[in-house]
């Protein structure tokens, strides 16, 4: 694979054979972040647990201190009193029926996170196929299942994220922009960290985290010490 100039140019900042602190880390992070774009910082966390078995399952959100640099397009599924709520909240989209039936039927996907009320979960589980594979299928665990809408709609608008293991025990989360600068981003990466070490499974055997990586969206990745941030 062939990398631009810029890619070359930031990769000679960090040295690959190195597992470096997590602050030094950030810092270089966002000294390789070149593009004309505010580039998005990311952690990838690869854990000793096994996705396959349920009581190994590492999964929640958390609100990031900084949040993460991005406008949120919130959808609320709900009724009743829930709907004047939700609009004071500031979702960008409410409704029930008629919003369930424009994304079935028109493939409507103008929106980043789905909220609703547990009350609704029979109406919005017939868009498990169209939403489970975007990741936007609603969840207690993350919070996005709630009898609060108004709380989970705020959270949602102030920066909070969703951590979950793919199928290689990997969770991959954007902690930030690059604009944030290294002392923002390392307050979001210690909120992350802790979250995740504070969900290790009782199942979950040896070394809990084996690696931890952080990059931008156009550089490359800088190791992070794994000893250093527990587990």
């Amino acid at each position: 694979m062939k990398h631009g100039k810029k890619y070359v140019e930031s990769a000679k900042l960090v040295d690959r054979t190195k597992l470096y602190e997590s602050d030094e880390a950030l810092g270089l992070v966002v000294k390789t972040a070149t593009a004309k774009f505010d580039e998005t910082v990311e952690v990838h966390v690869k854990l000793g647990v096994d996705s396959r078995h349920a009581d190994q399952q590492v999964r929640g959100a958390i609100v990031l201190p900084n949040g993460t640099g991005k406008s949120v397009r919130v959808l609320a599924v709900c009724k009743g009193g829930n709907v004047d709520l939700a609009k004071e909240a500031g979702a960008d989209y409410v409704g029930a029926e008629d919003m369930t039936q424009k994304i079935q039927k028109e493939g409507w996907m103008d929106f980043d996170v789905l909220i609703t009320t547990p009350d609704m979960m029979g109406l919005v589980g017939r868009l498990g196929r169209i939403l489970g594979p975007r990741g936007l299928m609603p969840n207690p665990k993350a919070g996005t299942v709630t009898p609060d809408i108004a709380k989970a709609i705020k959270e949602a608008k102030a920066g909070k994220i969703e951590y979950r293991l793919d199928k290689t025990n990997i969770i991959h989360c954007p902690i930030g922009k690059a604009s944030f600068g290294q002392e923002k981003l390392a307050e979001n990466f210690n909120t992350l960290l802790e979250a995740i070490i504070k969900a290790k499974p009782a199942a979950a055997k040896g070394q809990y985290i084996r690696s931890c990586t952080v990059s931008c969206t156009m550089g490359p990745g800088v190791r992070i010490n794994p000893n250093k941030i527990g587990g």
